[in-house]
Parts: C-alpha cells; sequence; structure tokens
C-alpha cells in the first residue's frame, strides 16, 4: 500500500524517534509499504517519520544507480533502531533532496564514512560501515529520525532563501507527483 509522505512542517519530522522491538504491529507489512511509497514517489530512501510514524525504522533502495554504480545499484537495506557509533572527520559536500520536502535541492556536507549498527527485520544485529554516497544517504535517513532535515545543514543565508518555498509546503502549495499529508 502507498502510503501519503508527511511534509515539511508536520510535527512528526521534528520528533526525535522511539526504539521498536520484535512485536511492533505488522512491521513486515509496514517494510514493504515503505519500500513501495518509496518507489512510487521515485525516492532511495524513506524513513517512518516521513510516511508519519515517530519509531527508529528506514529503508533504502540504491537501485536507480545501478549504470552508474553496480555497487550502488546492489546496495538495499532496511534498518531497524539504527545508531550511528562513529563519524569520519573527513566531509564530502553533495546535493540533496528529499520527498519530505519536495522541490527543493540543496548542497549539504556529510561525513565521508560511518560506522552504524542496526537491526535488520529479523532483529539480527549488524554493524557496518558505509563510505562515498551509501553513508550520504544512510546520514540523510538517520537524520530523520534524531528529527533533523537536510536543510538543517544548509548555512543561514541559503536556509533564509528558501524560507518562501518551505512556506509554501507547509501552505500545501507544493507540486510533486505523490500522495502528500501537509502540515
Amino acid at each position: 500500500m502507498i502510503l501519503p509522505i508527511y511534509t515539511y512542517g508536520n510535527a512528526v519530522l521534528r520528533k526525535v524517534a522511539e526504539p521498536i522491538n520484535a512485536d511492533y504491529p505488522e512491521l513486515n507489512t509496514l517494510i514493504d509499504n515503505m519500500f513501495q511509497t518509496m518507489y512510487h514517489a521515485e525516492g532511495v530512501g524513506l524513513a517512518a517519520p516521513q510516511v508519519g510514524l515517530p519509531i527508529r525504522l528506514l529503508v533504502i533502495d540504491l537501485a536507480p544507480f545501478k549504470e552508474d554504480d553496480p555497487e550502488l545499484g546492489a546496495f538495499k537495506i532496511t534498518m531497524i533502531n539504527p545508531e550511528i557509533l562513529e563519524r569520519s572527520e573527513e566531509e564530502v559536500s553533495g546535493d540533496e533532496g528529499c520527498l519530505s520536502i519536495p522541490g527543493i535541492h540543496e548542497t549539504v556536507s556529510r561525513a565521508q564514512s560511518i560506522k552504524i549498527t542496526y537491526l535488520d527485520p529479523d532483529f539480527k544485529e549488524h554493524t557496518d560501515v558505509f563510505e562515498g554516497y551509501k553513508a550520504r544517504v544512510v546520514q540523510h535517513e538517520y537524520d530523520h529520525l534524531e528529527g533533523h532535515l537536510f536543510t538543517d545543514h544548509v548555512t543561514p543565508i541559503r536556509r533564509q532563501l528558501l524560507k518562501s518555498k518551505l512556506t509554501n509546503i507547509v501552505k500545501g502549495k507544493a507540486s510533486c507527483g505523490y500522495k502528500v499529508k501537509t502540515a
């Protein structure tokens, strides 16, 4: 089932998400619905707060990049209760957008590599190191679990320049090709 994506201005996007356990109701259905929602919106990552749930769950599928980089194309992951353990000092700037902030893209600096621990859908624990674009996307989605948005990482002057566009999103005046829930 395709779920509505909560857009900028919704309070759930600013909450620190809560951990879940294996008893979370219909978790596998939720994960499937999140992937379907993400694919329908032509995204590569989606965190549970973006579908209105303040829980520590995110999904990522970098298949759209398989022609440019087969390693990225094979990266499909579900993370439950992730926690970033380490971030490299080296940062890399790159363009980011967000399904919850339609029509806006900005340059954001992120750690080049991260070490993260998380549970998979079978609640098996993993600790992995991700670099480059994988690290960027994981950090972007992880931010949603911490109540942060990519626009929080832009310079104050850029944020000021985005103010009218963000206000339009809050007012439901943003155009996108997927179902949204405005503030």
